[in-house]
Formats: structure tokens, C-alpha cells, sequence
């Protein structure tokens, strides 16, 4: 008799049988308390496919389902059942599959606790550790030196298991590790700077957790020590800060407090003079500040004592009107969190990180990762402490950072001297997956002139780009590490941030496909040539530089400093931001790259890479904002070359057509540009046409258009509709996951829209504006606990009318429907500013409450000691073990010896992974356990958050 193991199938004759189910089910729900938003997530844990599946439970309440989407949803009693959609009837071996539900219920709402899948139980989700770190306290102060005592308590939530060890963190340091409660380390002879430390329980099911970090702050000597450091006060009133010392001293000390700097409204009224002697050292005294009646503005106190090192305290005075104080400080407090340098937002040279917390996988590979997308948002989140403060150092250090490590230098792109404006690139075609690459250039193929390249140079005296590259590697992760002065890359141990790129290969590779390569390719690392023949068929390859700007990026920079001149003008202060605004005008100049097809080709039905016509001047312009710009060359200065390209792809989400009315009408933002105002008084109507033209039947905007079908100027589907003759595209760019989905897009797009009603009244932008507030309304819940949720994911079908400019169409076959819902920190708090600028342009009450209510609940229940977070279920991290497509016989090396060739996966070239403190949750889920949870904290989510309480301050405190 032969035994099989379960799930194989006997080669011995007989009849074959269906491998056996192995399964995983995460469940997960958004509860308001009259109803809910159930997920399910189904794991093949098996071998083989699972077909036609069916998924069960049940609930013990009286749960009701109301509707479901991405699955056959029905009930019988308490008894859920979920069959496959028709377009999904196959879960692949390791693939997951995600279905989503809205349920109302009276009473309590208990999770289900048993789930199967085609008859078959399935492994229930193990619970995983909890770890909580009682010592040191959040913001303790030890001197250079010192022992700091760590200590945490840990409890396995799984019947059964039992906690093996807890290990101690900072940052991704390994500290300690302790084996039997209570659990403990000392860590001895710290030396001085800002850590943030926590907790990891590993239990004896292999699964773990980490506790909520705790940032404190080691100072090389005897120091004062104050809470808070930033504090604000309204007109007339009164606030208070505490002074303890870091040491215990030998003798008496005695402290002074002083305003040093700033606003004369803000005075010490008790406290001036503290006295600390060895015996009450670390006992805090209090320090008393006394507001003005009127004035507002910050001030610097200094706190002093001989021997120790100075604090600082900044206080604000904030106007005593209606909810503007309380939004204000609201700001304030969530701001002082940002740059409190044991919350780790920030990389030594103050770069903002894309996150906090390093495994962190999204349009960035890594969390310490940065893109220029967060360097815009630095400088509006500086742009708006100008306004409550009046401080606007802060907003020109933010530019100067951003253009210092994120714009290119003159080293970083040596030879744009070899531009020729009449030949800007050679053509290769883009294609749909990324093991159709490299793609062959093709030099028979015309591209048109570069119109505005000698307009640039006769107006700023360069040669070179003013505009921001996309990535940066800021902790150097990958080692290939930019070396001072030197176009390309000093290595692993290079300290500080690097260039990188990731995505080079077609509209299917997604983030988990892609092989992340440097911006300047010397052939020190990966193969014969470096990474280029991994995109680009060649004939030769030379070493070369090359950079690709993310245009709405800079467009939000810009768009910041449109904010920053209207209030630091309202304030009088205008002139100390005059150079910050210049250059934001520069970038302005040469953000208009992204107004042209990729090859210069001119715009409009436009088929045939070698029939299609080149642009001979503006005809190649579609006026949009389009995916990217992109520009490099050959490192050889004596023998170089260089090229610039657009991009053919527009996606409604990259439009700002508040960037573009800045660049026409504010004179100190006006570019130098011979043409570049007319540019962009007609991009701001194309724009807003733009919007029109791609709204839904029910009020959201869908996905685009595009100059070139298929990247290659393919043929479209016949019937396509066109905007001025370029065709639609339902999700533009990138299709895994679809580029049209995440309703991020929505928020973050229709609030520059918003922006521009608001400060224009422009009638088309109200027009769009009328109908996707009524829509997104329609898609929100608040409840009077404070439980909300909002759209998250999209689903479209249909598509718009050809657009006419006389006679826009109503695209009553464009439709829209809310796959699932989410309380995702950004994209709340982007909504919420789209409401409030269009209320408080319109008048709509509704709009005004709406947002006010989410602000409120992510106020009051999302808060934490680093800024406003919710917990992800990345159900997505499976994905750790994609393939990445390399060519059969490539081979090459990774800069830290991870090897590149056709067996390599995301994980196998980033082994820097497995190093990462929280990666053994990711393990365990590849190992067939629960699907890892994570707390994120995305500096973009927390600006955005911190700028919508000043934004409803601005708009509604009056």
C-alpha cells in the first residue's frame, strides 16, 4: 500500500483527486456602532489552485448584510456565505483574494471565529504576542554616558503558546534580549543623540510583535530639560511648560527664563528664576506664559544654567476667535510630534523619510526610502507653521534642504551642454510587461523638436534641470551611495542619501517586479553594463546619469509657496520669502517639460511610432501634467551626449490647477520663461477641461488620457473617446494594482481643484465640484461615537464621451462604484480639505460638517505619541517572494553581493530585509501564518493631517 502525503495524487492509476484545501482566512472590520465593514482575505496555503471557491462563517449577533462587492454575497440566519465573483473564480497557489461587506446590527458585534473554504476549515488567524515597554518613559532625558534601564511586559494572546523571548530596539538596532519575565536590559554608556526605542515578544508560535515606541533624548552633558517644547496661547490667556534637569547636580542650581526672540505679546508672568538643589533635582517646576490681548506669533523662551546645556521653548500666541485656537493648537501639537527627533521622521541631514518605520513597501521599496513627494509636503507643512506662527525660517530651510538633496547638481548632470534641442531622445518603445524588455532602441523612428530648452537656458544662464528626481535612498540601504562631488556612486559604505530608480519596465511591473537600479550607471554594480540592459537593447552601452521628475511634486511645492506669499504678504513679511518664491518660479519654468509627449510628437491621434508626426514646436504640448519628465546623458564630459523626454501618459490625479493659476497671477511667482505664462494660462483651462471631461455619471473622476496607446503609439480599440485628440485610458501608467483604483487619487486631486474654486470661483472647477462633493458625501460615515470610514478602493466600468469644449457631455455610460472603505489618516485628512475649501467657498453646510467631524474622529480616536495612525492588515507583503523577470543567462550582483539573475524575487536582491526587526512578521505570514499588522506613520499622512486642522482654522475660526 502506498502512502501520499496530503494533496498529491497517486500516479499509480485509479482516479485522481482534487488536492486538498489548505487555507487562510484574515477577517477585519471597520465598525461605526449601528453598523459595520466586514473584509474577508482568503490564502491558498496549498500547492495547487483552488477553483470555484466558496468561503462560510457565521456570526452569533443579529448582523444583517446589507451589500457586498468582489464576491456572491447571501445569508441564512447567522451563516455568511461568499462565492466567487464570475471575473475571479481562481485563488493560485500562495495568491490571496479579498471581498468586502457592509452589515448593520444592533447590540454586540463578535467576530466570527471559524471560517471555511469549499467545505474545507480553515487555519484560523493565530493572535499574535502583545508587548508594551514600561521604561524608560516617552521623552526622558539621560546625560552622555549613562545606563538606561529598559523594561517590558509581554503576554501570548494564543491559547496554548507561551513568550520565548522579547528583544530590545532602537531603531533597527538590537539592544538586548531577555528570555524570562520580567523582561529587561540595561543598555550602558549611550551616547549622546535622539533614539526611539521599543519592544519586540516573540512567542512559541513563531509569531511576534512590537510595542509602541518611546523616543528619548541623550544630551552630551548636564542639561535643562523641558515639556512641552512647543506650546501655544491664546490672546489673553495663559499657558505653562515644566524645567526639570537631566543630572543630579553636586550643589544648587539655579535656572533663568528669558524670551529671547520673537513676539513681545508672550511674556514670562512666573517662573523667571528656578532653583534645583540635589535632593529635587528631577522634581519639575513650572514656568508660567502670559498672552497679550491681542497680536499673535511665536516667540523663543530660553531656559539657562551654568554648567548646562540651554533649552528652548517655542510659544505661540493664537487668536481667541471661534475654533480658530483650538485647530490651531491642534496643529501645532501634531507638528511639534513631526520634528521631535526621537519620533524618527527625520534622517540626520533633515531629510524626511517616506515613513518612520523602515519594512514599508509601496510606490517606495523601503520606508527610509524618501520621494519628492515628501519634500513637497515639508515645505507646505513649513509653508502653514509661517502662517500660524510667523516664523518663515523654517519654510526657506525647507527649499533649501529640498534643493540641496533632492535637484540634481551640476556635478550630478555633467553634460547637458551636449543637449540637442532639435534630436531630444532616441525613441525606444514602452511595452506592456516587464519581460518584454530590453527594448530595442530604434533611431529611424522621428521624435520632434524640444521647444522651450534654448527659452531655459537663455533665461536662468544653465544648461541644467531645476526640477526635483523622484527617489532617494536616504540611509543608503542599497549602498550605491552618490559621492560628494562625483556624478556617480561611492559605494556601501558612502554615508548619506543616494540617487535611486526603480520603475523602468511597462505598465505591469509593479513595485514587487522591479530591480532598483542607481541614477548613474558606472557598471560598478550589477552586470556587464551595469542595469541598463536590463531596459534598453543596444548596440554599445555607455556609462551615463539620468533622472525622472515627478511632476506633481513639484507642482505641490510650488502650490505651497503660492499659500506661503499670500500669507506671509497678509502678514507683512513677505520680503523675508522673496528668494524661496523666485525659485519656486524657476521650477515652475521647467515643470513645463511635463506638458510634452514623450518623443516630442505632435499631440492627437497620434498612431504609428514611424507614421505619427513630430512636433515642430508647442504642437507637441498637451498642456497636462503629465506622468513624468525624465533627462541624462553620458558621464564622459569631453565626449558626452545628452537627452530629455516627456511623457505621453496624463493622469487626472498629477493635474494642480492651483500651481498653474500661482505660476500666472502671483508677479513674484511669474517664471522667466519667454512663453511659460501663456503655457500655463492655457494648461490651467486644459486642466480644468480635463476634470470635466472624465467625470463619471455619479461625480468621481476617472482615470486619463494618453498620446501614445500602449507606450508605443499603438493603435487604441475603435471607438475610443479622446480629449483633443489623446485617448482615453481607464487607469493610465500602471495597471498592478490599476492606477485608477485608490480613491487617494480623488482626495488629493480634487483638493487643488477646490483650492482654485476658492480663490478664483472659476465656474468649471464649481461645475466638477457640485457633483463629486454630492458623490463623496454620499460615500461617507461619521457616526456620533466618532467611528468613520470613507472610500478606499474603486471599481469603473463605461467609459466618457469624446470631448467636445462647446458641448461637454454628460457621460451617462461612466460609472463609479466604492469597492471598500478605509480610515486612512492622509487620505482623510485630504478629503476633509477638499470640503472645507469648497464650504467655505459655496456655503454648503453639509460639506463643512462632514469634514469637521473627520478631523474630529481622527483627533479623538487615532491619535498616538508620534502623530495619527491607524493599524494595516498587508495582506499584500505575500508578495515578498515575487518573481522579478530577468533575461535567462543575466547575471549580476546587488552593491551589498546579493546576486541578480532568472531565479531572482523582491525578497533575494533586498536581504537587507531579513534584517529588519519587524520582518519576521512578514516571515511567519510567507510561512502560512496570519497576515502581518503594521501602524504606520507616512509623513506625507501626517502633514496633511497636521495642515487640515490649520486649514479649518484658517477658513472657519472667525
Amino acid at each position: 500500500m502506498l502512502s501520499l502525503p496530503l494533496g498529491t495524487v497517486s500516479a499509480l492509476g485509479g482516479t485522481a483527486q482534487a488536492a486538498a484545501v489548505q487555507c487562510g482566512v484574515d477577517y477585519t472590520k471597520n465598525d461605526w456602532g449601528s453598523g459595520f465593514t466586514a473584509s474577508v482575505t482568503i490564502t491558498n496555503r496549498g500547492s495547487e489552485p483552488i477553483e470555484n471557491w466558496t468561503l462560510t462563517y457565521d456570526y452569533s449577533g443579529n448582523q444583517k448584510l446589507l451589500q457586498g462587492w468582489n464576491g456572491q454575497w447571501s445569508q441564512s440566519g447567522g451563516t455568511i456565505t461568499v462565492k466567487n465573483p464570475t471575473y475571479n473564480t481562481r485563488i493560485a497557489s500562495g495568491a490571496a483574494v479579498t471581498a468586502g461587506a457592509n452589515f448593520s446590527y444592533s447590540g454586540t458585534n463578535t467576530d466570527p471565529t471559524s471560517f471555511s473554504v469549499n467545505g474545507t476549515r480553515c487555519n484560523g488567524a493565530a493572535a499574535a504576542p502583545t508587548a508594551t515597554l514600561t521604561s524608560p518613559e516617552p521623552g526622558a532625558v539621560f546625560s552622555e554616558g549613562a545606563t538606561v534601564p529598559l523594561t517590558a511586559t509581554a503576554r501570548a494572546e494564543e491559547p496554548g503558546a507561551t513568550i520565548e523571548k522579547v528583544e530590545f530596539y532602537s531603531d533597527t538596532e538590537l539592544l538586548g534580549t531577555d528570555t524570562t519575565a520580567p523582561y529587561g536590559f540595561d543598555w550602558e554608556d549611550v551616547a549622546a543623540g535622539n533614539y526611539s526605542l521599543y519592544a519586540v515578544a516573540h512567542d512559541s508560535n513563531g509569531m511576534s510583535s512590537e510595542s509602541t515606541p518611546v523616543g528619548i533624548q541623550v544630551t552630551a552633558g548636564p542639561a535643562l530639560v523641558v515639556s512641552p517644547a512647543q506650546l501655544g496661547i491664546r490672546q489673553g490667556e495663559t499657558g505653562r511648560f515644566s524645567v526639570r534637569l537631566s543630572k543630579q547636580p553636586s550643589s544648587t542650581v539655579t535656572a533663568t527664563v528669558r524670551r529671547t526672540d520673537g513676539n513681545s505679546g508672550l511674556s514670562v508672568l512666573s517662573g523667571d528664576r528656578l532653583t534645583f538643589t540635589p535632593s529635587d533635582w528631577d522634581t519639575p517646576q513650572t514656568v508660567t506664559i502670559a498672552a497679550a490681548d491681542s497680536g499673535s506669533g511665536a516667540a523663543t523662551f530660553t531656559v539657562s544654567a551654568p554648567g548646562h546645556e540651554d533649552a528652548e521653548v517655542t510659544v505661540t500666541q493664537l487668536a481667541n476667535s471661534g475654533d480658530a485656537g483650538e485647530y490651531e493648537q491642534r496643529f501645532l501639537d501634531l507638528y511639534n510630534k513631526i520634528f521631535d527627533p526621537a519620533n524618527g521622521y527625520f534622517s540626520p541631514e533633515g531629510i524626511p523619510y517616506h515613513s518612520v518605520e523602515t519594512l514599508m513597501v509601496e510606490a517606495p521599496d523601503h520606508g527610509h526610502e524618501t520621494t519628492s513627494e515628501a519634500y513637497s509636503y515639508l515645505i507646505w507643512l513649513q509653508a502653514m507653521y509661517g502662517k500660524v506662527t510667523e516664523d518663515w525660517g523654517p519654510f526657506n530651510e525647507s527649499w533649501q534642504i529640498m534643493e540641496k538633496y533632492m535637484i540634481p547638481t551640476q556635478a550630478d548632470q555633467p553634460t547637458n551642454s551636449f543637449y540637442d534641442a532639435s534630436k531630444p531622445a532616441t525613441y525606444a518603445a514602452e511595452h506592456p510587461d516587464p519581460s518584454n524588455y530590453p527594448s530595442e532602441i530604434q533611431p529611424s523612428v522621428s521624435v520632434g523638436r524640444d521647444p522651450i530648452a534654448a527659452e531655459l537656458r537663455s533665461a536662468y544662464g544653465t544648461n541644467d534641470i531645476y526640477g526635483m528626481h523622484w527617489l532617494q535612498d536616504v540611509d543608503n540601504v542599497y549602498g550605491y551611495g552618490n559621492a560628494p562631488g562625483s556624478v556617480c556612486q561611492g559605494g556601501p559604505n558612502q554615508q548619506g542619501p543616494s540617487y535611486i530608480n526603480t520603475f523602468q519596465r511597462g505598465s505591469q511591473e509593479s513595485v514587487w517586479e522591479t530591480v532598483p537600479q542607481p541614477t548613474c550607471d558606472d557598471f560598478k554594480f550589477g552586470g556587464r553594463n551595469g542595469y541598463l540592459d536590463l531596459f534598453i537593447k543596444d548596440q554599445g552601452y555607455a556609462k551615463q546619469w539620468k533622472f525622472t521628475n515627478a511632476p506633481d511634486a513639484d507642482a505641490r511645492a510650488i502650490q505651497a509657496a503660492y499659500w506661503a506669499e499670500l500669507w506671509a504678504e497678509e502678514q507683512g513679511r513677505k520680503s523675508e520669502i522673496s528668494a524661496t518664491l523666485a525659485k519656486a518660479a524657476k521650477m515652475g519654468d521647467y515643470l513645463r517639460y511635463a506638458f510634452f509627449d514623450k518623443y516630442f510628437k505632435k499631440i492627437g491621434n497620434c498612431v504609428g511610432a514611424t507614421s505619427c508626426p513630430a512636433g515642430t514646436g508647442k504642437d507637441s504640448a498637451h498642456y497636462l501634467l503629465s506622468w513624468y519628465y525624465a533627462w541624462g546623458g553620458a558621464t564622459d564630459t569631453s565626449a558626452g551626449w545628452a537627452w530629455r523626454i516627456g511623457s505621453s501618459h496624463n493622469h487626472f490625479g498629477y493635474q494642480n490647477p492651483m500651481t498653474a493659476h500661482a505660476l500666472t497671477t502671483v508677479p513674484e511667482l511669474r517664471p522667466k520663461g519667454s512663453t511659460a505664462v501663456a503655457d500655463w494660462e492655457k494648461s490651467l483651462q486644459r486642466q480644468v477641461e480635463f476634470y470635466r471631461w472624465l467625470q463619471s455619471d455619479e461625480g468621481a473622476i476617472a482615470g486619463g488620457a494618453t498620446n501614445s496607446w500602449g507606450g508605443n503609439y499603438g493603435t487604441p480599440p475603435s471607438g475610443t473617446p479622446t480629449f483633443y485628440g489623446m485617448f482615453y485610458d481607464e487607469k493610465p501608467v500602471y495597471h498592478d494594482p490599476p492606477s485608477n483604483q485608490w480613491f487617494g487619487m480623488q482626495a488629493w486631486s480634487m483638493e487643488r481643484v477646490a483650492e482654485l474654486y476658492h480663490e478664483t470661483g472659476n465656474a468649471t472647477a464649481k461645475e466638477v465640484l457640485d457633483k463629486w462633493v454630492d458623490w463623496v458625501l454620499s460615500e461617507i460615515t461619521v457616526n456620533p461615537d466618532g467611528n468613520y470610514q470613507i472610500p478606499s478602493t474603486l471599481q469603473w466600468s463605461g467609459r466618457p464621451d469624446t470631448w467636445n469644449p462647446s458641448n461637454p457631455g454628460d457621460n451617462a455610460n461612466l460609472h463609479v462604484t466604492v469597492r471598500d472603505y478605509t480610515t486612512d489618516v492622509g487620505v482623510t485628512a485630504a478629503l476633509a480639505k477638499t470640503l472645507m475649501y469648497y464650504a467655505a467657498k459655496s456655503g454648503d453646510e453639509e460639506a463643512r460638517t462632514t469634514a469637521k467631524d473627520l478631523m474630529d474622529a481622527m483627533w479623538d480616536h487615532h491619535q498616538d505619541a508620534m502623530g495619527i495612525a491607524v493599524e494595516e492588515t498587508r495582506t499584500d507583503f505575500e508578495r515578498f517572494d515575487d518573481k522579478v523577470y530577468v533575461p535567462s543567462g543575466w547575471t549580476g550582483t546587488m552593491p551589498n553581493g546579493d546576486r541578480i539573475d532568472s531565479n531572482s524575487t523582491f525578497l533575494s536582491i533586498r536581504s537587507f530585509y531579513e534584517d529588519d526587526p519587524q520582518f519576521n512578521k512578514v516571515e511567519s505570514y510567507l510561512n502560512g501564518g496570519e497576515a502581518p499588522k503594521f501602524t504606520y506613520h507616512r509623513f506625507w499622512a501626517q502633514a496633511d493631517a497636521a495642515l487640515a486642522m490649520a486649514t479649518y482654522a484658517d477658513l472657519f475660526g472667525e
